[in-house]
């Protein structure tokens, strides 16, 4: 297994980075938080998981060994992959995870495109204890200095997680509508994941 990967950031898109190590540039699947940390031309170090598959060899990236377990663990769950881990880290820290399944709050565990109700109950009953109790967090990731222009790959990026293209561009739109609207792209990722918490995927 590839525990951790150190090296040069070369690129940074919305939903993986590319980092090189000893000559061979390793993307790398992360959530926009974690990506967030990153800036193209500095070195990072970044916790990691490979997930093996018959036709895939998928690395997936973390900003710290923290995050990297507990998306281990939410994989314990069965009908609950890679793809659908990444997309709880999105929407919620680690510790946020860790008290919406300490106090069953079935409701936070469903604002994660592709978790529903019986779904949400599963990931409670099956983890348990198994994440730990919720610590003092960790701090925000920095921001990397994008263009809001690239507003219509946030679009896209929902869509990869789950949510429709109609729901996806409305909630875009609404974060950008807003009087004090942000402006880079991982920021208004995080806002229009903010604004879908709640709102029905279909």
């Amino acid at each position: 297994m590839i525990a951790s990967v150190t090296g040069t950031v070369e690129a940074v898109g919305l939903d993986h980075a590319v980092v090189g190590v000893g000559g061979v540039g390793m993307l790398v699947r992360a959530t926009p938080t974690t990506l967030a940390g990153l800036t193209v031309g500095r070195e990072a170090r970044l916790a990691t998981s490979l997930v093996v598959r018959e036709d895939s060899l998928t690395l997936f990236g973390f900003a710290d060994d923290d995050e990297r377990g507990v998306f281990e663990t939410l994989q314990t769950v069965s009908g609950v992959g890679p793809r659908l881990a990444l997309a709880m880290l999105a929407v919620h820290t680690p510790d946020g995870l860790r008290r919406a399944v300490a106090g069953e709050d079935l409701a936070a565990l469903q604002r994660v495109p592709g978790i529903g109700r019986k779904g949400a109950q599963r990931i409670v009953l099956e983890i348990g204890d198994k994440l730990g109790a919720p610590g003092d967090g960790a701090a925000a990731a920095p921001v990397v200095e994008q263009g809001a222009g690239d507003a219509p790959e946030v679009v896209d990026a929902l869509v990869q997680l789950g949510w429709s293209e109609k729901i996806a561009s409305g909630a875009v739109a609404s974060v950008m509508g807003r009087d004090e609207a942000p402006s880079d792209v991982p920021a208004i990722l995080r806002a229009a994941l903010q604004h879908l918490g709640g709102h029905a995927r279909v």
